[in-house]
């Protein structure tokens, strides 16, 4: 690092490439520098020109790790290894969206290279509403922690807003909302119960070539039973999700992404009291998503999603997929 700004490069200029790089240029400029952008479609770089006329659009990957002292990787997920392995050996930190990748024994391979020197992009790790749900937790609200319940659904999928992506993002080999949506919440029970294992699956996969649109599992956070169970056309909903954890005192929940709940004596569901809806939810996440990025560009201890988490989430993902 030349100053004291954190410099960032961006490979992939989709949904999530842009939504990070808006958040950066929302941060003061005495705390980063965008390297440049860089993605293999003219049109998507066209897109950012036309939003972000000021950032740097770099003619391929290589300048983007030249210009950078972190990479981050939001490129389809059969690409992120390559680049990662590239932004690695040009010793660079790493920040990569999930999932890791879709191949699980180069993804292991991956891990073993990087000795620590990335993070993966799962968002709870920097929620507000999990560190609500921790609190209530740790003031034993719950009790003693029994099992967790996992429930995703969709209206279709992908999801309104991910048109643009459905020629990877609705096919076998890279999309699906296992993938996709799922991965978090495995991230989570991870986080808060413990390494998953012991997986019992079933998936459905009724039009060919295309994602999933029904699984089912059983499996094992640390000592925690997790039940899941995900589908699409179930829902008017364009995206519905619940993250339960019981206790034998009580139970907190995750709804809709970002709102933090307790369930009382009585039976009924107390919201916490400065909850909000993901829309606002979303930029405060990113803000300590990127100082996370910034203390991991500096080697300093940091909460995001270390590789060995996102590689054990991409192991579940894809035994779920191929049950």
């Amino acid at each position: 690092m030349t100053d004291s700004r954190v410099s960032i490069g961006i490979i992939g200029a989709g949904i999530m490439g842009e939504r990070l790089l808006g958040a950066i240029l929302q941060q003061t400029p005495d705390l980063w520098r965008v390297a440049g952008i860089w993605d293999p479609a003219p049109a998507a770089l066209e897109r950012i020109a036309a939003s972000f006329p000021d950032v740097p659009r770099l003619p391929d990957a290589a300048a983007i790790m030249a210009a950078s002292d972190c990479v981050y990787i939001a490129s389809p997920p059969a690409s992120h290894l390559g680049h990662a392995r590239a932004a690695l050996a040009a010793g660079k930190a790493i920040f990569c969206e999930k999932p890791l990748a879709v191949d699980v024994a180069d993804a292991r391979a991956f891990v073993t290279e990087a000795g620590g020197k990335g993070a993966v992009n799962f968002p709870f790790a920097s929620s507000l509403a999990v560190d609500q749900l921790k609190r209530w937790i740790a003031e034993g609200e719950i009790g003693t922690p029994q099992r967790i319940e996992i429930e995703v659904a969709f209206a279709n999928w992908p999801r309104s807003w991910q048109a643009d992506a459905a020629g990877w993002l609705d096919r076998r080999a890279q999309g699906g909302f296992t993938r996709e949506v799922v991965s978090h919440f495995l991230f989570l029970s991870r986080r808060l119960g413990g390494p998953l294992q012991d997986l019992r699956a079933s998936v459905a996969y009724p039009e060919t070539d295309k994602s999933e649109r029904r699984i089912e599992a059983t499996l094992m956070a640390g000592g925690l039973p997790v039940t899941l169970k995900g589908s699409v056309g179930t829902t008017a909903k364009d995206d519905h999700n619940i993250w339960l954890l019981e206790g034998d005192k009580g139970a907190v929940r995750l709804c809709d992404w970002s709102l933090a709940e307790r369930r009382l004596p009585d039976g009924s569901w107390q919201r916490a009291a400065d909850a909000l809806p993901q829309a606002e939810a979303r930029p405060l996440a990113l803000k300590r998503q990127l100082d996370g990025v910034a203390k991991l560009t500096r080697g300093q201890a940091h909460q995001l999603a270390t590789l060995e988490e996102a590689l054990n989430v991409q192991e579940i993902v894809e035994a779920i997929l191929a049950s």
